[in-house]
């Protein structure tokens, strides 16, 4: 499965939400609403959640694979830099 398209539709700059991204697989499935989040130690995504009747959250669509869940990390991160980097020029 590869990433396709990233697109970074909304960027935040006062908030721990850094974006919110929509990633395109193999130019066939689309997740949307993956979030780029700063915390104290590291930027980091967050997959798309809803909140359950006990008020927990759970993804609605998650890697299954550590190898997966790296390279959509590292992949979401160089665009939401890339369009920081755009919105400067």
């Amino acid at each position: 499965m590869e990433i396709t398209n990233i697109n970074v539709r909304k960027i935040c700059s006062n908030d721990k939400m850094k974006a919110v991204c929509s990633v395109t697989f193999d130019d066939m499935l689309v997740v949307h609403d993956i979030k780029v989040i700063e915390s104290e130690s590291k930027t980091f995504i967050a997959m798309p959640s809803r909140k359950n009747k006990q008020g927990q959250y759970s993804d609605i669509a998650h890697p299954i694979t550590a190898e997966l869940r790296t390279a959509l990390e590292a992949a979401v991160i160089e665009a939401y830099k890339n369009a920081l980097e755009s919105m400067k020029e």
